[in-house]
């Protein structure tokens, strides 16, 4: 069994306070994680600076660079983990293990994790619209047009309060180091892995150790990272998006809403988008906030709802090691049972069906986990409870609405992929400031482009734009 200690900037420090991480299905034990405690990270972030300064020792190139070895180490070597070592297959199995993935979607994120570690250089250059990462380095130089411009960074370190629930998150701070902006991560209790092996692969990459921080540990230690750093970014559910709204330190990541409106002029050939609507849907399980949780459409809503629940509602639960498993387990006690008594509860109103109810029970029991299976339900109009819900499965609320009132209707919408050839409507959803990411054609809202922007853009959170002169015979400076 591995032990894992804090990383205290960099330095290895074991806790006599540990928490062990164990199998979902046996309960093996599989690692002893140290505990930190808030007094200690409270003590060390003083050092923030001292780490934010190593990095800039570094220049931005060599450090992006770095990230593209960093990314064959994170996914071909054997690196050390703990007081043993990780082989890819062994991250594989150990993050499914204790998160309830399936071993193949563990390697699927390893590969997204790897795709934006080696195309840093162009990702950067995409998030930064083309700046010199000079500038960021000194904090202010002159653009090729001659335009003196500075760019202050906004913290010396970002904290990341990390979840358990999906591991392709970790994309959204890989371009951090590269910034010469330190790390301090609070690792979600089941899902210590990528934080480690990433840790790991930058560090034998030649990305200075003291660049790093994890600090495992309960709530109160997210919450201390979170008052603790002039940047954060969280992970959680709708009461933690409230929590946060409006705070400018805190970067939130909450439920998505992500969705798909049929357009009149085409709603009539929706069969034609089926595979869209079903890999939106189910595919990495319906963990992510990309993944589709409403299809909007002003008719044929039932056939389409139909037609989505034959081709996902037969899916069964299948052991992690097997390559056709497509559900990853709730691996909380009491979690998946609360989930489902809340959509039964919601299922009774009137106007709301169960598209999947044909197909078997959704909530599979077992001894040390459940999972729930793909779950279709079709709304007669808006104004039911269940038309704007987001589940960590394949969920989605097929819901009958006039295209005119669809726009005011949908809510917040992480995702949009609206499939229309009316320019009008295009516009309109052009224009909608509820919605972040927008899809116009038939794109599944899991389908990213790493080369833009996804819930905000990293840049313009870490550094500020100000105003900044110098004399006119120094302005090269």
């Amino acid at each position: 069994m591995l032990n894992l200690p804090i990383l205290r900037w960099g330095t290895p420090y074991t806790s006599l306070e540990v928490e062990e991480v164990v199998h979902f299905l046996s309960g093996q034990p599989l690692a002893r994680v140290s505990q930190a405690n808030t007094g200690l990270l409270v003590r060390d972030m003083r050092y923030a600076q001292r780490a934010r300064d190593a990095l800039r020792e570094v220049p931005c190139r060599e450090l992006t660079e770095m990230m593209k070895k960093a990314a064959d180490l994170y996914l071909h070597a054997t690196l050390p983990m703990g007081d043993g070592e990780q082989s890819p297959d062994d991250f594989a199995r150990q993050q499914s293990a204790t998160t309830g993935l399936p071993e193949h979607m563990s390697k699927g994120n390893m590969q997204k994790n790897h795709f934006v570690l080696s195309r840093m250089d162009q990702i950067l250059d995409a998030l930064t619209r083309g700046l010199d990462l000079k500038i960021l380095t000194q904090g202010y130089g002159a653009e090729p047009r001659g335009v003196l411009v500075s760019y202050q960074a906004q913290t010396p370190a970002l904290g990341m309060v990390l979840p358990s629930n999906s591991p392709g998150v970790h994309t959204l701070w890989l371009p951090v180091i590269p910034m010469q902006i330190a790390l301090v991560l609070k690792p979600g209790p089941q899902e210590p892995w990528t934080p480690y092996r990433m840790a790991a692969a930058f560090t034998q990459a030649g990305v200075p150790k003291e660049a790093i921080s994890i600090y495992p540990g309960g709530a109160d230690m997210g919450a201390t990272v979170v008052n603790s750093l002039h940047r954060s970014m969280i992970f959680g559910g709708t009461a933690t998006v409230e929590r946060y709204k409006g705070n400018p330190r805190v970067q939130v990541h909450g439920p998505g809403f992500s969705k798909i409106v049929l357009g009149d002029d085409v709603v009539d050939e929706w069969e034609k988008y089926l595979d869209i609507m079903v890999d939106s849907v189910y595919l990495n399980s319906g963990r992510g906030c990309i993944n589709c949780s409403g299809i909007w459409a002003s008719r044929h809503t039932k056939e389409i709802a139909r037609a989505i629940a034959e081709r996902i509602g037969p899916i069964e639960a299948l052991p992690p090691e097997d390559p056709r498993a497509a559900l990853a387990a709730f691996t909380v006690p009491g979690a998946a049972q609360a989930v489902w008594r809340q959509i039964a509860q919601e299922a009774q109103e009137p106007g709301v069906t169960d598209m999947t109810s044909s197909h078997g029970p959704r909530l599979i029991e077992k001894e040390r986990c459940a999972y729930l299976r793909p779950t279709v339900m079709h709304c007669d109009s808006p104004d039911r409870a269940m038309a704007n819900r987001e589940y960590m499965f394949p969920f989605v609320s097929v819901v009958t609405c006039p295209q005119e009132k669809i726009l005011d209707r949908i809510g917040f919408t992480l995702v949009c992929t609206v499939i229309t050839n009316d320019r009008a409507l295009q516009r309109a959803y052009v224009d909608a400031r509820h919605i972040d990411r927008l899809n116009v054609g038939p794109i599944p809202t899991i389908k990213l482009d790493w080369l833009q922007p996804h819930e905000g853009n990293i840049v313009d959170f870490l550094f500020r734009a100000r105003a900044f002169q110098t004399p006119v015979d120094s302005a090269a400076g």
